[in-house]
This record gives C-alpha cells, sequence and structure tokens, in this order.
C-alpha cells in the first residue's frame, strides 16, 4: 500500500527517508505519535565492543561520582536543580509514557533517593572490590531510583552523543527543508566550572521540537541486564554464590525469618529487600553473576529489540494497512461515540473475518503485556482529529482509553 501523507507514523515517514536507510544506519524508525517501550542499558554501553560507547559509560560513572561526592555536603537548590535535575529526552520518543512523549523527568524525588542512596545504601558505589560500577546497581532496591529514572538519566548524559549521530543521519539524508538548528541544553559536562554546557545541532524538526535517532544496539526492552525484577528472581542463586558457607546460612535463615509461610510475589520482594538491608553486599554477588554472563546481554536484548520492531512496526504498518484499504478506520465522524464504536468495529471485523489476529502474534505467540496492545491500539488513531488517551480514571475506575473531542465529547473504551 503507498504510504500517505495522513498515514505517517514513524521517523522514515515523517522526514522522507526509506526505512531501510533508517535500519542500514544503525537506528530504530521510532513512532512520532507515541513513545515505545523501549529504553537504553547502560550495561550495553558498558559491555559493547566499540570504544565510543565504553567512553559513554565510563562518562556517564564519572558525573555519577561527582554526584555522590556532592551528596554528603550541603548543596543550594540552585545547584541541586542544576546538578541533579532532568528532563525527559522525549525527543527520541522511548520510554513509559502511555500517551505521546512527555514523561515526568528526574525532579526533587530523584534527587533525593540518589543522594540519599549515597550515603546510605549504595556508599560503596564507585569503590566495589568483587565488579565494576554499574548504574543499573541504584535501581536494585524498590525505594531506590526506577528503572525509568535510571532510563531517562542514562539518556541525559548521553544526549550530546544522540544528538551527534542523530545530524550525521539528518544531514546526508533528510530533506534541508525538514531539518532545523536547535541549541541543545546539557550535553556536556564542565568539571572545573561545574556546570553544564549547551550546543547547537542541525536535527530533524517535528514542529517547533527536534527528533533524536537512537542506535539499536544500546536499546532493550521492558528490563535492562541489571534490574530490581532480574535480582528477585535470581535471588536463589545470589544464594547459593555467597562462597563463605557460615555467612550463607546466617544470611539464608535471616531469610526464612522474614518470608512466611506459602508468600506471595509482594511478600518475597519485601523479604529481599529486607534481607539486602542486612547484608548489602548481595547486590554486588547478583550484579557480579550478571558480568559473567554478559555476553548473553547483546544477545538477549537484540532479540527483545527484533519483538518490538516486528510488533510496533512491521505488525503494525500491516494492520494500518488493511484498515486503511479495507474499512473508513481512519475517517472521523462527528462525535466521540460514534469515533470510539465504529473504529472498534472496524478493528473488531479486521481482527475476525481478515486475519488481523496474526498481526497479535510474535514468533508464534500472542501479545501477553496489556501495554504493548495499548500502544499498537493508541498508534492507529494517530490520523484523528480525537484524542485517545490511556488507562484513564475519572472516578470510575481505569478504562482502556478515553476518546474525547474538547471537553463536550468524551467516551470510554
Amino acid at each position: 500500500m503507498a504510504t500517505t501523507k495522513k498515514l505517517r507514523i514513524y521517523f522514515s515517514g515523517f522526514f522522507n527517508v526509506p526505512p531501510e536507510l533508517v535500519q542500514e544506519y544503525g537506528a530504530f524508525d521510532i513512532s512520532l505519535i507515541n513513545d515505545l517501550p523501549l529504553f537504553v542499558d547502560p550495561f550495553l554501553l558498558f559491555n559493547s565492543e566499540k570504544d565510543q560507547y565504553r567512553i559513554l559509560h565510563e562518562e556517564m560513572i564519572k558525573y555519577m561520582m561527582f554526584l555522590k561526592g556532592k551528596s554528603g555536603a550541603g548543596v543550594s537548590n540552585g545547584l541541586l536543580k542544576a546538578w541533579y535535575f532532568f528532563p525527559e529526552v522525549r525527543q527520541n520518543w522511548m520510554g513509559f509514557s502511555k500517551s505521546g512523549n512527555r514523561g515526568r523527568g528526574l525532579g526533587n524525588d530523584f534527587a533525593k533517593a540518589l543522594r540519599s542512596n549515597f550515603i546510605q545504601t549504595f556508599k560503596d558505589f564507585g569503590s566495589e572490590t568483587t565488579t565494576h560500577t554499574h548504574l543499573g546497581k541504584l535501581t536494585l532496591i524498590k525505594d531506590g531510583v526506577g528503572k525509568d529514572q535510571i532510563s531517562d538519566f542514562t539518556c541525559n548524559l548521553i544526549k550530546g552523543f544522540l544528538a551527534e549521530y542523530t545530524q550525521a543521519f539528518a544531514q546526508q539524508y533528510v530533506p534541508k527543508e525538514k531539518l532545523g538548528k536547535f541549541n541543545v541544553d546539557k550535553v556536556s559536562f564542565d568539571y572545573e566550572t561545574e556546570s553544564w554546557k549547551a550546543r547547537q545541532f542541525t536535527l530533524p524538526r517535528l514542529g517547533n521540537d527536534y527528533v533524536l535517532l537512537t542506535p539499536v544496539d544500546i536499546l532493550t526492552k521492558d528490563d535492562a541486564w541489571i534490574s530490581h525484577n532480574g535480582f528477585i528472581e535470581d535471588f536463589s542463586q545470589v544464594l547459593s554464590c555467597i562462597d563463605n558457607e557460615q555467612l550463607r546460612h546466617k544470611v539464608e535463615n535471616y531469610l526464612a525469618i522474614k518470608l512466611p509461610i506459602e508468600p506471595t510475589k509482594e511478600q518475597r520482594e519485601k523479604a529481599v529487600e529486607q534481607v539486602v538491608a542486612q547484608y548489602p553486599f548481595l547486590m554486588d554477588v547478583y550484579v557480579k553473576l550478571r558480568e559473567q554472563a554478559a555476553d548473553e546481554a547483546t544477545e538477549t536484548s537484540a532479540a527483545k529489540i527484533a519483538v518490538a520492531r516486528e510488533l510496533f512496526v512491521a505488525n503494525l504498518s500491516l494492520l494500518i494497512g488493511v484498515l486503511d484499504e479495507r474499512t473508513a478506520f481512519f475517517k472521523t465522524p462527528t462525535s466521540s461515540y460514534e469515533e470510539g464504536m465504529k473504529r472498534v468495529a472496524f478493528l473488531k471485523h479486521v481482527i475476525e473475518k481478515e486475519d488481523g489476529y496474526r498481526l497479535f502474534y510474535v514468533k508464534g505467540r500472542p501479545i501477553s503485556r496489556e501495554s504493548d496492545l495499548q500502544i499498537m491500539f493508541k498508534l492507529t488513531w494517530f490520523a484523528s482529529e480525537f484524542s485517545a488517551d490511556a488507562e484513564v480514571n475519572n472516578g470510575r475506575g481505569p478504562a482502556d482509553f478515553l476518546v474525547s473531542y474538547g471537553s463536550n465529547s468524551n467516551t470510554i473504551i
């Protein structure tokens, strides 16, 4: 099907670039309608064979050590904002936003958690004796820094690289009329003046903002290689790797005391966190295990990205093609109720009568995450004048979507 202007979703479509060129360059052909659940895993930078990536990781750790050095001292509100606060890098259109590309960014809560962790739980950060230093380590306790925050932080700390990477592609392949000059803030840190510097780049222009591409080989989906979920799931293996037999039994006994009989997932998670609070060295045991299996990190992340590309790009493009060719899905009615009902009916027809159900399978397995299905649904509304917002709660419990046209016309799906 020939792609019309109205049916543009991806970077390649918006900027008149063949999708094959984006893929050959090594970047992900991002949606410019809604964030995709992808993010940069700092472990992939650490573990890369590319010198440039490893240097990026070293620079990230250097900045973290700068922050750690400032955590114990009194810091003014101005410097706290200058050093610890970062907006979400929404221009790469990746992350955990269910609607659009605007997340919360890193503000006061992140700054407080990070400073507190450096003083207490992660006071050995940067001086580990059995492992290297990893940003992912900061996510291993639930009341610490979450994976979405580490994702935002990582993107901010490599924003200069992402801008250079995108500029090189854009100047070669993107039509000049679709480019603009933008001052990008916080792209390099001057340790002498202890301040961030901005720099001007020529980048793809989307409205009044710019767009950033991200290399596929530093991306993953869902969880990073070093993650809180992985730590909890692998905790039995962590315990078995404690060399000192007496200490291992001591830790196992402490865990047994904290665990109720037939614990739920939440109770086990809480028990593990209590054990880790008592024996923080267990985090380094887990990190060491992940380092020893580092070769799997690249392979695992590549497989996740391949699934994401098939689901959110290849299959979704096919679904949109069928909807556009065989239904009136993209013709906007006059009310949100009609919009919602007709589009659901069109989707139902394509899924049930046009073999559309096949597009919700990847490698023979159906989509299992509700959030992935919601993103696919959201991306099919891109041509409408109506808004379609996911997981809205207006007092009657969360709905999958709220379709609206202004404040006077809205329908819950």
